[in-house]
């Protein structure tokens, strides 16, 4: 296979567009590699907080708009993959948090949730590609979220707490991984960070090639020697749905599948392979709001990205893709309810922004006129006045909960009334002690189990690429 090239006839998402692969190949038109032997490159797929039910969501949506399955399922059909359950627990609590979850996969022990790669007795772990990186590997992240969010941190550093996301990008400077993408600019830039330090400037002078939007990534030449670091929003990147209906935020930020398309680029090569993690972080900040139109939308950008990895697994031979979540998040299903439930559910084909935008953009000072007018043109749902009124009534006090909700706004409540549009609803705002979905193809996939405890991954990795006996 020509390096570099295998790209060259796949179709990524156009703005607007939310499943362009399933129009192009099919995740499952070959079997990537043999199902035995030594893995040179590993890309493992996270979509963060996925129950079972934001798998089933999206794969509905997508068979009820396209006519087809999405790349996830189209492996298990095909019977390309093999599938496993897995226990996501921390060492502390039967439901985990990211930090924990991504810390067994890369430190290879369970961990109190919040801590990264330190054990309950204070023990540090070397995480995973820190050791990749040791055997000669090119190692890198991918998410929607801060690059210095849980996932990707649990792969690269040791920390006690989660929340020092300025002390995770630290970490990076010295670390220099080879390819980093994703969000989290007010962790860099100098003028955000607590203690000033510049350190998009720190990542040039050592030598970084260091992106901040989407045209300087696409322009990013794939025999670039350098590390890269690319940071294109100030948090997490927009919602894809909120994403795909601005022309602003699609200039600005780019999808998930081309991080990963760019990272595979800048790595395939490379003489002792590669090792990449890609996290569909936003997913579980849209179950934490209970934000059924940003999950789906998030859910398919993050099987698009499973079609870039799947592509290029088919064409390289040598390359385990393993596809997962860290933790079940808030439980998501399509009820059966009064009228018409499949009518329901294609009510999610018009909508063209997520909850979060809705409600940032309402006021206290708002009529309930103004709040139905704002429904419908973003939704095409039609509330009632008592609904709206209802939904105002939380801008006087603004006190709801939920995690990545800083403005307290009434995600809880929106989602409740707008079930009773779309006949989707949500068993709660966190996580949950759920199994959850675990697939793998490619040589070394032929070590896993029907039921794993997450840590196991941890040895796979190792063991798949030869990195350990």
């Amino acid at each position: 296979m020509k390096r570099r090239d295998f790209f060259k006839n796949s179709t990524l998402v156009a703005a607007g567009s939310l499943l362009a692969p399933l129009y192009g190949f099919s995740a499952g038109t070959d079997l990537a590699g043999s199902a035995s032997g030594t893995a040179k490159n590993i890309i493992f797929l996270v979509s963060d907080g996925m129950s079972i039910g934001t798998l089933t969501l999206a794969n509905l949506f997508a068979q009820r708009k396209f006519g087809k399955v999405t790349n996830w399922i189209s492996l298990y059909e095909q019977q390309k993959a093999v599938r496993a359950l897995m226990d996501t627990a921390s060492a502390d609590a039967l439901v985990t948090d990211s930090a924990a979850a991504s810390s067994a996969w890369g430190g290879g022990v369970r961990v109190n949730n919040g801590a990264i790669n330190v054990g309950p007795d204070g023990t540090f772990h070397k995480p995973i590609l820190q050791k990749f990186k040791d055997a000669g590997k090119a190692v890198g992240c991918v998410t929607s979220v801060p690059i210095t969010h849980a996932t990707p941190a649990g792969f690269c550093v040791n920390s006690d707490a989660r929340s020092d996301q300025d002390g995770i990008a630290l970490q990076y400077l010295d670390l220099r991984f080879d390819v980093m993408l994703g969000g989290g600019e007010e962790f860099f830039d100098g003028a955000k960070r607590k203690d000033k330090k510049d350190l998009f400037k720190a990542f040039k002078e050592r030598g970084y090639s260091v992106l901040r939007n989407r045209k300087e990534l696409q322009a990013q030449d794939s025999k670039e020697t350098r590390p890269v670091l690319g940071v294109f929003y100030e948090d997490g990147l927009p919602y894809a749905l909120d994403r795909n209906s601005s022309s602003e935020l699609t200039a600005q930020t780019p999808s998930l599948a081309e991080m990963t398309k760019t990272a595979i680029q800048l790595m395939d090569g490379k003489k002792n392979g590669f090792v990449l993690q890609v996290e569909g972080g936003k997913v579980d900040w849209a179950a934490h709001a209970n934000d059924a139109g940003a999950l789906i939308s998030d859910q398919l950008a993050f099987d698009e990205a499973v079609g870039v990895a799947v592509e290029f697994a088919n064409r390289d031979k040598n390359t385990l893709v393993i596809i997962t979540t860290d933790h079940g998040n808030a439980n998501p299903g399509l009820f059966s309810a009064e009228g018409d439930v499949n009518a329901n559910f294609d009510r999610f084909m018009s909508f063209k922004q997520t909850n979060e935008w809705v409600l940032k953009g309402i006021t206290k000072n708002d009529s309930p006129v103004q709040v139905i007018d704002r429904i419908e043109a973003a939704q095409k749902l039609v509330f009632t006045k008592a609904q709206a009124t209802e939904i105002l009534s939380h801008y006087l006090k603004l006190d709801d909960t939920g995690l990545y909700n800083p403005k307290k706004l009434p995600f809880k409540l929106y989602g409740e009334l707008q079930s009773k549009h779309t006949s989707v609803s949500f068993g709660s705002m966190n996580h949950s002690a759920d199994f959850v979905e675990l697939a793998m193809l490619g040589p070394g996939s032929e070590q896993l189990k029907p039921f794993i405890k997450n840590t196991d991954l941890h040895n796979l990795m190792l063991k798949a690429t030869g990195v350990m006996k």
